[in-house]
């Protein structure tokens, strides 16, 4: 880990240009600025993987809900019926049931235990979501790192609230912590993390630990918003450049962004939702107290409209003088595949 001092933003070399002629309609939609200094080979993972499927979206949530198989992301995989696996549901603290599901290490390669904790949000603009969103980075943690790894299906708008889903996050940490028997695990040891809207739940619950001196290891948010930008009107609310120059960027974009807004922060639950939390539950950046809070690893992605924020984030951690590690990757932001998917091109792999 860095010195509190010192910031590293790790840089991966200078992507090549891509050659427009070889650019179809389907990526049209992106800006041209964009899209002149996108990875080659990202384009083509795009236009022959993902341009496959019609984007979330752009499809009613309804017909989403009614055929989740139909619209799951393409590195989405059903693991229920793999190996060294359990489920749980914890109540959450308006008696929710919140599904867990716990990935466990080879004993016969990594010993019987007790094991270190990892447990991850998955992301999807707090609307999307499930078991199969992260499935293959929760196997491929667990068995890379020896690591027990929780993952955690919390309540998704708009059928449940916003601000719940900080509730079931809460629960859930406490809930392994307090069954670390049951569980085979050290609770000395637990970390935390998750991509864009998971990313966000885990640094709300760096400060929700640190308050209740609740120890952690590391907290691992990617490409995490940290402000209310899903309650954004226009491009202009965002105070951060990153956000208008991408607005047009391939996976998250203006336009996903307004349809999260959507269920996320509707119309007429908005006063409601902003009455009923703290402030900095909405947008963690905004947290009164940076202070003392636990190793952060921080990744953002260069096109990708929240990257000022998560990285302004981090620099409020440094300044506070806590020991942060960032990571910019050059590729384009991705819901679940910007790490650990077995279809990434060979740059995402690496991640």
């Amino acid at each position: 880990m860095l010195k509190p001092s010192e910031i590293s933003l790790i840089m991966t070399p200078t992507i090549l240009q891509a050659d427009d002629t070889k650019v179809s309609s389907s990526i049209s939609s992106v800006d041209p600025n964009i899209l002149q200094n996108m990875d080659p080979e990202f384009i083509s993972f795009y236009e022959e993987v993902l341009a496959k499927s019609k984007p979330t979206h752009e499809v009613p949530i309804e017909e989403v809900r009614a055929n989740p198989s139909k619209y799951a992301a393409v590195w989405a995989y059903d693991s229920k019926d793999e190996p060294r696996i359990q489920n749980y549901d914890i109540e959450s603290k308006d008696g929710a049931l919140v599904p867990i599901r716990c990935y466990y290490p080879d004993p016969a390669k990594f010993g019987l235990g007790p094991y270190s904790v990892h447990i991850n949000f998955h992301g999807g603009g707090f609307v999307f979501g499930s078991f199969h969103a992260d499935a293959k980075f929760c196997m491929t943690l667990r068995d890379r790192l020896s690591l027990v790894v929780v993952d955690v299906n919390y309540r998704h708008c708009p059928e449940t609230i916003m601000g719940k889903n900080i509730e079931d996050a809460w629960a859930v940490l406490s809930w392994v912590r307090d069954s670390s028997g049951k569980l085979n695990i050290i609770k000395s040891s637990v970390s935390l993390g998750g991509i864009s809207a998971g990313g966000y739940l885990s640094c709300i619950l760096q400060h929700l630990a640190r308050d209740d001196n609740v120890p952690l290891k590391l907290v691992i948010p990617a490409v995490p918003p940290v402000t209310d930008c899903c309650s954004y009107k226009k491009l202009e609310d965002s105070p951060y450049e990153s956000f208008r120059r991408y607005s047009r960027a391939p996976l998250l974009n203006w336009a996903r962004l307004s349809y999260f807004q959507q269920y996320a922060f509707p119309d007429d639950k908005v006063n409601e939702i902003r009455s009923l939390w703290p402030e900095w539950w909405l947008a963690p950046i905004k947290a009164p107290n940076f202070t003392n809070l636990c190793d952060t690893f921080l990744i953002t992605a260069e096109i990708d409209p929240l990257r000022d924020e998560g990285e302004d984030y981090g620099k409020k951690l440094v300044a506070a003088g806590n020991k942060v590690t960032f990571r910019r990757f050059v590729i384009p932001r991705s819901s679940s595949s910007f790490y650990a998917h077995d279809r990434l091109p060979t740059k995402g792999k690496r991640l």
